[in-house]
């Protein structure tokens, strides 16, 4: 079994669509507690990782576990461990964030009064209280990212695992779900995002896995994957040279800018 200091595990994960593979042989770890960040070019398969972690998409190979549990075995007992935030996440939109709120509590069995005091006290810290009856479909981006979050908190899940969080919120909004998020990681829980937006990353995160082209190409602790350098600079070192697209063509931008005729 694998060991229960980690709060992730995967072994051997593949994935494909067709012909391509999106992810080849993924070996991913997660220490348990803190923010861990799983990071890489857009289409190096994150988000496929992510959902085949988090239960929503079946892997074609290899295994995953959370906290211990095998997550394709015992989906009930992994999912009553962990809470997601999708990217492009899509809520119940004629329900007010209050509705919300109460509908997962329900889904999830906690008792009413219990939800009610979870509810209102995550509607507050996450700065929704006077919003928190009007409709979804009337939030704003970062309130759809907070009231989201707010209700993959609601059942305190051990594991919480975020997909490009901060992708289109304010920078009001953004702090308010990064403190929320500290003071939840200060218990001992653990938060997996993904991005690729080094400088946030690096100011968050104390481990970190690397991802190009479906694989990991690097992972452990921040200071180790950056070795002396900003994460930026090796990030690029570990993926951007042996990419390497978009620079030969550079030449043939000679009319860039010219003086239009």
């Amino acid at each position: 079994m694998p060991d229960v200091m980690e709060a992730v595990r995967t072994s051997g994960l593949v994935k494909r669509f067709g012909q391509q593979v999106a992810v080849a042989d993924v070996d991913l770890v997660v220490p348990r507690g803190g923010f861990a960040g799983l990071v890489g070019p857009n289409g190096a398969g994150k988000t496929t990782t992510l959902s085949m972690v988090t239960g929503l998409l079946r892997p074609d190979g290899g295994s995953i576990h959370i906290d211990g549990v095998d997550v394709w075995r015992d989906q009930v007992a992994v999912k009553s461990r962990i809470g997601v935030l999708p990217e492009g996440l899509r809520l119940f939109e004629r329900l007010s964030g209050r509705e919300l709120l109460s509908y997962n509590g329900q889904l999830r069995g906690i008792p009413r009064v219990q939800v009610r005091q979870r509810s209102d006290e995550l509607l507050e810290v996450m700065g929704l209280t006077e919003s928190a009856d009007k409709l979804v479909v009337d939030y704003s981006t970062g309130m759809r990212k907070k009231i989201g979050l707010a209700a993959a908190l609601l059942h305190n899940p051990a594991v919480l695992f975020l997909d490009e969080p901060f992708e289109g919120v304010d920078p009001v909004s953004a702090n308010t779900l990064v403190e929320v998020l500290r003071r939840y990681t200060a218990s001992g829980s653990t938060v997996v995002f993904s991005s690729h937006v080094m400088e946030l990353v690096e100011r968050l995160c104390d481990w970190v896995s690397v991802m190009n082209r479906g694989r990991i190409v690097a992972q452990g602790p921040l200071d180790e994957v950056r070795a002396g350098r900003s994460l930026n600079e090796a990030f690029l070192a570990l993926v951007g040279a042996r990419a390497g697209e978009g620079t030969s063509g550079q030449e043939g931008l000679s009319w860039l800018g010219a003086t239009p005729r």
